[in-house]
């Protein structure tokens, strides 16, 4: 028998071409389209995280729209706008897990107090689901929020008010940092020299 949550799933395949939805309380989630600096900064990060695929054959890199099946209580989904993911591929179907990095660059509704809540309440998400890092991209600021599970729960959300403290040593190889760091980094005019945080 056909449950709500598979209906949900096949309703996925069905998003009309470019779209872009999660399964999140019990619904279809559809997401806005992505603006010019937002994806050319997604873009640029996969490029590199596509390289340390090649150089490492750790895993897999994913770009924007990649659909990864969940089995949380509020969420079903997650499409990030970069990834990368260590688990089994599944052909044409979306991937079973959640990526262990995952990017989210911010478009231009997401910003106060509101959208910074649903934020957090996502990267809660992503580190129950089993995400090890997540990078909260702002393209506008040229800042990078990257978060661990360890550190959000010690440290509450951040805001845009929040001071950037000095930048922590990666953590030794094999490890995600335990860390939260802020950092400037410009994605289009640079390489993404942040990759020294991931430990796959």
């Amino acid at each position: 028998m056909e449950t709500k949550t598979d209906t949900l799933i096949e309703a996925l395949y069905d998003v009309p071409e470019d779209g872009k939805a999660e399964i999140v309380n019990g619904g279809l989630l559809v997401m806005e389209p992505t603006g010019g600096l937002p994806s050319r900064s997604s873009g640029d990060i996969y490029v590199h995280l596509r390289s340390y695929e090649k150089e490492t054959s750790t895993g897999y890199a994913f770009p924007d729209n990649t659909g990864f099946i969940v089995n949380l209580p509020n969420r079903r989904s997650f499409s990030p706008d970069t990834s990368y993911f260590v688990g089994e591929l599944q052909g044409g179907k979306f991937l079973e897990g959640a990526p262990i990095f995952a990017v989210e660059v911010r478009s231009e509704s997401d910003y106060g107090p509101v959208a910074e809540q649903k934020m957090a309440a996502k990267r809660a998400d992503y580190f129950a689901a089993g995400t090890q890092v997540v990078w909260d991209v702002d393209v506008l600021r040229d800042q990078v929020i990257t978060s661990t599970e360890q550190m959000i729960r010690k440290i509450p959300p951040p805001t845009p008010k929040t001071k950037s403290p000095k930048q922590n040593q990666p953590s030794p190889a094999g490890q995600c940092p335990s860390t939260i760091a802020y950092h400037k980094s410009n994605f289009l005019n640079k390489k993404t020299q942040n990759l020294i945080f991931l430990r796959f």
